[in-house]
């Protein structure tokens, strides 16, 4: 009987947080075919349902609203990066699962260390880097500061490569095979759920971004800049009540391609995160 009733308990309070957490994601849904441009704040369904704020995103671009270049921008930045971020994921977390060398406790205990620490904190110092460099209010810049600590984030990975039993890599190196050989040829084909995890992780972190995209493409061009930026500049003061059933049908459609990769990928995705943590 106790059994039941914490079971019932449980099953009440997770179907409150469900409907808690799903409230705002369905009142951004049908507010995005809402026929009101502005906030609709006295009623929670639209009066009058369209499709024109779809239309209005991606065949009547204006200078406030340029989406389809958004979505452009974001989707290069996101996907570059995230072919250079698991690239370095995955080579960092083998040489520290399978190789030994000098030093070897001692950096990664240096590396999760500073991992810990908030990026926020060196924004500015990195933006001024670029403008030294000449990298700001460019793709390429946000690109590179978005791959290049990416291989700080190996642990899960790495505890997912130390399941791998070791004598698949001391067997190959028996038989003549590199280190490349060993890494391409066995470990990478046997870790495809932790390859999901890492391209997901690796792709949403630029495609979600806001702060530093925010910081970086600063020109005020507004076809340089990313999804998010543009839906931002919807909602000011002077342009809310035009433009926030239109915000919504883009935070919509910025939704759906991760949406949609997380539930084809999710098998794989559960794997990698319960394999990594395994061991540290």
């Amino acid at each position: 009987m106790k059994k039941t009733i914490k079971s019932v308990i449980r099953h009440l309070v997770l179907l409150f947080l469900s409907v808690v957490w799903l409230i705002p994601i369905l009142w951004l849904f049908v507010t995005s075919f809402s026929g009101y441009k502005g906030i609709n704040t006295s009623h929670f369904f639209p009066e009058t349902w369209t499709l024109d704020n779809y239309a209005q995103l991606f065949l009547r671009p204006d200078s406030i609203v340029q989406y389809p270049r958004w979505f452009w921008n974001t989707f290069v930045i996101a996907a570059f990066s995230c072919i250079i971020s698991t690239i370095l994921v995955l080579m960092v977390s083998y040489t520290m699962s399978k190789t030994r060398f000098p030093g070897r406790k001692g950096l990664m205990s240096f590396s999760i260390i500073l991992n810990m620490f908030p990026g926020v904190l060196s924004m500015i110092a990195i933006y001024f880097i670029l403008k030294t460099m000449g990298l700001t209010n460019s793709h390429l810049g946000m690109i590179i500061v978005y791959s290049a600590g990416a291989g700080l984030g190996y642990l899960i990975c790495k505890g997912f490569m130390d399941t791998i039993s070791t004598s698949l890599s001391e067997a190959a190196k028996l038989e003549g095979a590199s280190q490349a050989t060993i890494f391409f040829r066995i470990i990478i084909p046997l870790s495809k759920p932790i390859i999901v995890y890492t391209v997901i992780n690796a792709f949403l972190a630029p495609w979600a971004d806001f702060v530093f995209a925010k910081l970086m493409l600063n020109s005020g061009v507004a076809t340089d800049w990313t999804v998010a930026i543009g839906l931002f500049n919807m909602l000011g003061k002077s342009m809310i009540n035009k433009y926030f059933s239109v915000f919504c049908a883009g935070g919509v459609i910025i939704a759906i391609p991760i949406s949609a990769l997380f539930v084809i990928m999710q098998k794989f995705y559960v794997e990698g995160i319960t394999g990594g943590s395994v061991k540290g």
